[in-house]
Formats: C-alpha cells, sequence, structure tokens
C-alpha cells in the first residue's frame, strides 16, 4: 500500500463515526480534566491573593505596597515563603523570622479556592462539551461561555471573601457586592444567550431578543425580591426588639445572590445560612463560655449572618439545582 493510500485511510474522513465519536469524547474528557487541574492551580494563586485582601482591606492598607510581609515583625517574604499551601507546610505555621504562629486562615483560604475553582470548573459542561466531531481537539463554544465561566469564579471568589470578612469584622463592604451585583445580571443574561443556542444554531433575532429581555427583568425582579425580603425582617426586627439586628450589608448579599442564582437559588442560600445560624445559636446557648465575655447574654451575641449566608451560596451556586428538583419530588410537585 502507498504511504499517500495509508494517510488517506488514517485520515479523519475515512475513520468510522463511532471511533470519530470516541476520539472526540476523550479528547473532550482530557481537556475538561487539564481545565480543572489548571483553575485549581489558578485557584490557590488568587487565594494567596484573597489572603492579602482579608489582611489588608479592614486596616485600610494598599493590597498592592509593600510586599507581603508578617504581620507581627513585618519580616519581608521571600518568593518560596510565598507558595501557596507548601510556604505554610515548609514553614510549620510559623514566621522564619520570629516564629510567631501564622493563622490557619492563610491555607484554609487558599484550599478553599482552589477546590472551589476546580468543582466549577469541572461542572462547567458548557466549556468542554462543544466542538465538531471531525476535529481532534475541542475549541472553545463562544466568548459567552468563557465569560460566563470567568464569572462564576469571580462570584464564588467574592463569597469566600465576604464570608471571613464578615466573621473576623462583620463587615460586608460594597467594594464586592454591588459590583458582584452587576456582574451577575450580566453573566445572567448571557447565561440565556448561552443556552438558547444550545438548543437553536440560527434562532431568529425577535426571539432571541424577547429571550434576554425577558430574563433581564426575571433577574431584576429577584434582585428586587431577595434585597427586600432581607429589609422588611430587618424592619420586622427593629420594631420587636427595639434595637438593629440586620445589616444593610446582608441585604446587598441576598441581592448579590439573587443575581447569580436567581430568587429560588437565593431562597436555597437563604434557608441554609438561617439553619446555620440557628445551629450556631443553639451552640451558644448551650455553651454561653463560648461567648467572649461569659457575662453577657448569649442572645446579645452578633452572628455573622453574611457569613451563613455566603456559605449557603456556595451551596447553591454548586449543588443548588439537584437540591431544589429533590424538594420539589419530595413535596409533590
Amino acid at each position: 500500500m502507498s504511504a499517500s493510500r495509508m494517510a488517506a485511510t488514517n485520515s479523519p474522513s475515512h475513520l468510522s463515526p463511532l471511533l470519530i465519536a470516541a476520539r472526540s469524547i476523550l479528547n473532550t474528557h482530557m481537556i475538561r480534566i487539564l481545565g480543572t487541574i489548571f483553575a485549581g492551580l489558578l485557584g490557590l494563586a488568587f487565594g494567596s491573593f484573597l489572603n492579602v485582601c482579608l489582611s489588608r482591606w479592614p486596616q485600610g492598607e494598599s493590597i498592592v505596597q509593600p510586599r507581603s510581609h508578617c504581620r507581627n515583625c513585618d519580616h519581608t517574604l521571600s518568593w518560596w515563603e510565598n507558595i501557596p499551601l507548601i510556604s505554610w507546610l515548609a514553614l510549620r505555621g510559623r514566621c522564619r523570622n520570629c516564629h510567631t504562629r501564622i493563622s490557619w486562615r492563610y491555607p484554609l483560604v487558599e484550599a478553599s479556592i482552589a477546590a472551589l475553582w476546580a468543582l466549577q470548573a469541572w461542572q462547567s459542561r458548557t466549556i468542554w462539551d462543544w466542538g465538531s466531531l471531525d476535529q481532534d481537539l475541542y475549541i472553545f463554544s463562544s466568548p459567552n461561555a468563557i465569560v460566563c465561566a470567568l464569572g462564576w469564579a469571580i462570584f464564588l471568589w467574592s463569597l469566600l471573601a465576604l464570608a471571613f470578612l464578615d466573621a473576623e469584622h462583620l463587615w460586608l463592604p460594597d467594594r464586592l457586592t454591588l459590583p458582584g451585583i452587576l456582574l451577575g445580571f450580566i453573566c445572567t443574561v448571557l447565561q440565556t444567550r448561552l443556552n438558547y443556542n444550545m438548543t437553536s444554531w440560527l434562532p431568529p433575532p425577535p426571539t432571541l431578543a424577547h429571550e434576554l429581555a425577558a430574563s433581564a427583568l426575571r433577574c431584576f425582579y429577584a434582585i428586587l425580591a431577595a434585597a427586600l425580603l432581607i429589609l422588611l425582617i430587618r424592619w420586622l426586627y427593629k420594631l420587636i426588639r427595639h434595637r438593629e439586628g440586620i445589616g444593610l450589608g446582608d441585604a446587598k448579599l441576598m441581592a448579590l445572590l439573587a443575581a447569580w442564582l436567581g430568587l429560588p437559588g437565593a431562597l436555597l442560600a437563604f434557608f441554609i445560612g438561617i439553619l446555620l445560624g440557628a445551629i450556631v445559636g443553639v451552640v451558644l446557648l448551650i455553651k454561653p463560655s463560648a461567648t467572649s465575655d461569659p457575662h453577657k447574654e448569649w442572645s446579645a451575641t452578633k452572628l455573622p449572618l453574611g457569613t451563613f449566608l455566603c456559605i449557603g451560596g456556595i451551596i447553591s451556586a454548586l449543588w443548588g439545582q439537584p437540591l431544589i428538583a429533590t424538594y420539589l419530588h419530595w413535596a409533590g410537585f
């Protein structure tokens, strides 16, 4: 057999449809695995950056200058002391210069961002599952898919940042919540366009415009309803207890959750957050010594509702749809 004939026989056009499909699935699966690993490694780097933000934002310091340093002795960290997770383990959780213990928050934040981004990348099938069966490598379906995936990564990063800031400082900064609401609104509309293209390759422009407008309107109503829910609870609490119980930051956080998760997803996050808060409240009731002041009334202890809502938001973002579907099935809907 001649070389030209052998090349023609091995070309993609002469392969059986089953073999072509198998090659395409294998390529997609490998790219998905590599993409997940890359997202996890990138999450470690951005988790390290988040630690800088968590340490400096509450103090009003710049996150750019000075270089990373020990908060106790101002020792400037060398490059090998700045490797996410590995440096903390190598230093055994202590500063190399003054031997002050380094908080567990640093490796916890880095590992959490890495895990969340890896999970989010693995679940983003709209990135990996598009392509032509006669191509050796799949390509990204559209810029919309990439923008949405990056947007969700930022959303998870912001939720973890807000969770730690509220837990440590009872602070939900507008610099995270307000831009997050806008980004969530944009990504929701882009996701509608992406989902529409997955079911219709050449959608009639008027129909697509109608779908985008309806999606934008639903997202706006969800944001408004979620914020009003917290404001109503805040007003009722103040009416009954004659003091502030919930901050305005929590209302903005709920609006952020609704912008990304929709109203059902935001309500699921709210339910999970309230449940977690109730569990912590019961623990404080049973063990009053857990509070900083044993003589202080446990009911006056300020609980970081935003932290619980963020945890609920992360759970809803990753597993919200099956949880809601299971509940609706269980409830008989």
